[in-house]
């Protein structure tokens, strides 16, 4: 058995035994004015009483309880069973005659305590007067579960009396003083008691008890308790370290199928696998092995409903739920009983919802960054997702490639595959024909046909390569957001261990505290804080992913929010990636022969834009037919060029090349004259906007001869420079990267208002790419460039590195697999449409479509959803504030407890509502760039809840010195007006302007509101488990609220304007009709 789980229930049941004294007593040893109310309204729950007149009645029924001489309103003595007038007898009392008698003995328990005099009762019995009202009064002494028979014990005699209760008879012993009370046999309310004659006396004298006010040694268990819950807090909330990263895991030993195919050649492998290389597998027979092998993943650890359901009902939070659920069981509070099980299980409704929910857009997520292999099936190549790999499979590997399984090479000139996230070799090891790779390495040059021999958990490594993977790894927002929920929690705790001190001080009976103080404790912490920011967060997501950008790590959607500069790559993003073949340049050739060396230099088969740019601008396209190729080289990022060796149709082979110019004429011995006429076109197109190929060809004795340049044009995007416009007025700066050369540069940053000042990255890192700390020159070097040319891999890293260390939140695109570095080092990596696999493993966002606006999308997106997060914030801390502020001061400053346990636990349900339609509120995007700002949150967030504070003891005030209410029916008040007022605090902490102002709020959060708050108006109206509560007192809570909102909106946008005004470093105080067109204009 889990070992903190005993320790826990030990120290539990170790601190219920130690307090048992106190829980054994249904109303606990000690009583005063707020238990005594409980206890009586059950007595008559539907009569029109007020509080007054029962506790008078209660004082005239218990003088020998209540030992009138020593103090009018002193708790009872420990050991003496409350007896409880008839409901005759308390109408018998007008309100006047009780209100100003309990007013008059209040106060004097108020003098014994201002004078510092000892609340203990003499130690002697003293004689009191029995009035006729007295010897009248009923004895019925009355438990939790009814009336129950009592014999009074005094100095002359036993008085027996028997009472009938739906739970049968119980006998009692009730202590009285030595004056002979009458004992009444009490039937139904509002019939007369019978009264009875005291029998044979009790020799021995009076029956002395003590009289301290608690048993010292049931404090003993307030501490163990509080020690408990503290425990299961921090147990809880304490941050968890990160899980170790997967990068080096240990190599699992080989399976055998995997030994074999090391040992193997290529043929003795196709063999084993019965594939056919030129076709690969029929599609029966890829269904046939996939359902004998299954798909090609790790098996998922299955988790039954019953498994996801009890941890809602397992935790810190579930257990002081549960235990107050308990403790109204021990007293029989059915009606708090009920609404208590209630929270339990709405709770664990709404998380188990939001938690599906949330699963269910990271699934969603996680399927568009599923693996994608292609494979030959039926002679024909199509792409399908790795799953669906099995053994015999022919599949092809390119450059930038995540190798979805483990597989023979057989076809091609050579693969150069990084190992190091696998076997931990930090450089890249060449593969060739017969050689095995593995699952999860990556391709970094070079590009090979293989057979899959393992998929799945029979991989070398047992796994797969895993692109969606989270390292547990937390945002700043997130650690902030736990470091508040941390302090309001032991904030929470301090205060109510403050509360509980006084009010056992007070006489507060422990059970009622005990459940009254975890009942407080759920209802005042940010329980549903995370869960709240977790929901936003997926929410947001998948919102993300229909604007066609795909979160791959929830935490980036705040840095997302922050970034002010963009590092874009041109093609692609900036312009179409539409390459369209201008006028053919040739130099001593046809145009069309020229465009068939470009051609067969390469492979349509690679769906590369230049290669398809190229191909299709043939006159003839079946010109290619006469030709094959041997052998193929693809472009790579360091040899910038293509080559490819091809046979015509006589057999005779030569050699054919395309790429940058520069790197093409290297290969060829060229004369000046034919250099000055290339670079000069060069720089002709490239004013115009064109890229340029040098296409060469070389015969059987590797002669390289020039054939001149084609010039390609990629058009910027129509929305491109609009989305740059747009981009600059939400405070983010575009700067442009590319590895075109500077005169393309300038000429598209140019036509998109980017500017002008575009510098070659050399230029920059002459010194080449430092990993430490750059020269602070060097820094505002890069930070003052409009864009970056001739960029190289290792390059984008700096620049992120460089613009890093100035200050800003990068964000950086990248699309290959050596962009990686620079993806991961960025603090948003943005992998463009048709990324290679390492490029999307590593960013943190994928975008599923070209162009500019929809990382703009996602920048104003994202800025919405830390809008809401940090609505949420505030409100929660506010309401922390308020509620445990106000209940807790309310009961040390005027031995008034302001709510009953069944209205903290309504009000809970009532709140967790409106709470989780957060998520989906309207907000505006802040037209600056957004960051975790804990000062400004907190300050919004006390002001805001001390206001609060105040708005309550103003009620309070108005309800005990004006409308004169009695104690059922000003908690009544008081929790409509904790409702309503908590509720229109959250509609204005969503915006820090005009709470009229727009955006409005959603129909989610408003439907939430309104139908709650309808709910306690009706609860409150017409007496659902509280008090009723006149309808005109209604609506001036609502009229009161109302007026108060408004205060709070002006205090609120006063609060903000001096927040902003200190950090611009203005010193001018908003006037009054500042605060009014503020208010008025949104």
């Amino acid at each position: 058995m889990n070992r903190r789980l005993v320790v826990a229930a030990v120290t539990f049941l170790l601190g219920i035994a130690t307090a048992w004294p106190a829980l054994a007593d249904s109303y606990g040893p000690v009583l005063r004015g707020q238990d005594l109310w409980d206890i009586a309204r059950r007595v008559y729950p539907n009569e029109d009483v007020s509080r007054d007149q029962i506790m008078l009645a209660l004082l005239k029924a218990n003088p020998q309880a209540f030992d009138m001489p020593c103090n009018a309103n002193s708790p009872l003595k420990v050991g003496v069973m409350l007896q409880i007038p008839n409901l005759t007898q308390v109408q018998a009392l007008s309100r006047e005659q009780a209100n100003r008698e309990f007013e008059r003995q209040l106060r004097e328990w108020e003098n014994h305590r201002v004078s510092g005099e000892t609340l203990v009762c003499p130690p002697e019995p003293q004689t009191v007067a029995v009035t006729p009202e007295q010897a009248t009064a009923p004895a019925t002494a009355t438990t939790a579960t009814g009336t129950a028979p009592a014999t009074a014990t005094t100095a002359t005699g036993t008085a027996p009396a028997t009472a009938t209760t739906a739970t049968g008879t119980a006998p009692a012993t009730a202590t009285t003083s030595p004056v002979s009370k009458p004992v009444a046999s009490a039937g139904t309310p509002g019939t007369p008691a019978q009264t009875t004659t005291p029998t044979a006396p009790l020799s021995g004298g009076a029956s002395k008890q003590p009289a301290t006010l608690v048993h010292y040694e049931e404090w003993l268990g307030i501490p163990i308790l509080a020690l408990l819950l503290i425990g299961m807090i921090v147990r809880k909330y304490r941050r968890r370290p990160a899980p170790v990263a997967a990068s080096t895991p240990v190599a699992a030993a080989p399976t055998e199928e995997g030994t074999d195919a090391n040992r193997m050649t290529v043929e003795e492998t196709l063999a084993k696998f019965g594939v056919d290389r030129e076709r690969g597998l029929s599609a029966e027979e890829a269904a046939k092995r996939l359902q004998a092998s299954g798909p090609n993943a790790l098996e998922e650890k299955h988790v039954s409903l019953l498994q996801r359901i009890l941890p809602y009902f397992w935790g810190p939070i579930p257990w002081m739920i549960e235990a107050a659920a308990v403790l109204s069981l021990l007293t029989r509070d059915w009606n708090d009983f009920a609404v208590i099980t209630a929270l339990l299980v709405f709770n664990a409704v709404i998380g188990f919802r939001e938690e599906a929910s949330a699963a269910n857009a990271l699934a969603a997520l996680k399927n568009q960054l599923a693996l994608k292999a292609r494979v030959l099936r039926d002679g024909q190549w199509r792409e399908i997702e790795a799953r669906e790999l099995t053994p015999g499979d022919v599949i092809r590997i390119r450059l930038g490639d995540i190798i979805p399984a483990d597989a023979m090479l057989f076809d091609g000139e050579y693969l150069s595959v990084d190992q190091s996230a696998l076997t931990g070799e930090s450089l890249p090891v060449n593969k060739g024909s017969g050689d095995v790779v593995y699952s999860g390495a990556v391709a970094k040059q070079g590009e090979m046909t293989a057979v899959v021999t393992a998929t799945g958990a029979n991989t070398f490594f047992g796994r797969t390569a895993k692109l969606v993977e989270s390292a547990g790894s937390k945002s700043h927002l997130q650690e902030s957001v736990l470091q508040i929920g941390n302090f309001l929690i032991f904030s929470a705790l301090a205060l109510i261990l403050v509360l509980a001190e006084v009010e056992l001080y007070w006489g507060t009976s422990f059970l009622h505290l005990l459940k009254t103080a975890l009942i407080l404790l759920v209802a005042s912490i940010p329980v549903a804080m995370p869960a709240v920011l977790s929901v936003t967060l997926a929410l947001g997501a998948l919102k993300l992913s229909k604007l066609k950008a795909i979160v791959s790590r929830m935490e980036a959607i705040e840095e997302l929010a922050g970034v002010d500069i963009l590092c874009s790559d041109k093609t692609g993003t900036l312009t179409q990636n539409k390459l369209t073949l201008g006028e053919a340049q040739p130099f001593g050739v046809a145009a069309q022969e020229l465009i068939l060396a470009g051609a067969l230099a390469s492979k349509a088969e690679n769906h590369d834009a230049i290669d398809l740019a190229v191909i299709g601008a043939l006159s003839n396209p079946d010109a290619l037919a006469g030709y094959r190729q041997v052998r193929f080289m693809p472009f790579d990022p360091i040899g910038k060029r293509t080559e490819a060796t091809v046979e015509d149709a006589d057999g005779h082979a030569f050699k054919v090349t395309k790429g940058a110019p520069q790197v093409v004429m290297q290969l060829c011995q060229t004369d000046q004259e034919t250099r000055i006429r290339a670079d000069q076109l060069v720089d002709e197109f490239a004013a115009k906007g064109f890229r340029t190929l040098g296409v060469a060809r070389a015969d059987e004795n590797d002669q390289w001869v020039f054939l001149g340049i084609l010039p390609l044009f990629d058009p910027p995007r129509e929305d491109s420079a609009t989305t740059i416009a747009e981009a600059n007025r939400y405070g983010v700066a575009v700067k442009m990267v590319t590895g075109d050369n500077l005169a393309i540069a300038r000429e598209i940053s140019g036509q998109l208002g980017i500017g002008t000042d575009i510098r070659a990255a050399e230029a920059l890192f002459a010194g080449g790419v430092a990993h430490g700390e750059l020269p602070e020159i060097a820094v505002h070097r890069i930070e003052q460039t409009d864009g970056f040319a001739q960029v190289f891999p290792e390059h984008k890293y700096g620049i992120v590195k460089a613009l890093q260390q100035g200050g800003h939140i990068v964000a950086m695109t990248g699309d290959g697999v050596n962009d990686a570095p620079a993806l991961k080092q960025a603090d948003v990596g943005i992998a463009v449409s048709g990324a290679t696999d390492a490029a999307r493993a590593a960013a943190a966002l994928v975008l599923t479509e070209p162009g500019l606006s929809v990382i703009t999308h996602a920048l104003e997106e994202s800025r919405r959803i830390f809008e809401r997060m940090t609505s949420y914030i505030i409100y929660r801390i506010a309401m922390t504030i308020d509620i445990m502020l106000f209940v807790v001061l309310a009961s040390i400053v005027f031995g008034f407890f302001p709510l009953t346990a069944i209205m903290l636990v309504a009000l809970a349900l009532l709140d967790d509502v409106p709470i989780m339609t957060i998520a989906y509120d309207n907000t505006l995007p802040d037209p600056q760039p957004v960051r975790w700002n804990p000062e400004r949150t907190f300050a919004v967030s006390i002001v805001l809840g001390l206001l609060a504070v105040a708005q309550s003891f103003g009620l309070l005030a108005l309800g005990m010195k004006v409308l004169h209410l009695d104690g059922a029916h000003l908690q009544t008040m008081l929790f409509l007006q904790l409702l309503v007022g908590g509720h229109l605090l959250l509609l204005l902490t969503r915006t820090p302007k005009a709470f009229w102002a727009r955006p409005y709020p959603s129909w989610q959060l408003l439907t939430a509101v309104v139908g709650t708050q309808l709910l306690g108006v009706l609860m409150c109206g017409f007496g659902w488990l509280v008090p009723a509560l006149p309808w005109h007192l209604i609506g001036w809570v609502w009229v009161y609220n109302l007026a108060w909102m408004i205060v709070q909106d002006g205090v609120k946008w006063m609060t903000y304007r001096v927040i902003n005004q200190r950090a611009s470093g203005e010193t001018t105080r908003p006037s009054f009709r500042q605060l009014v067109t503020a208010l008025e204009n949104g």
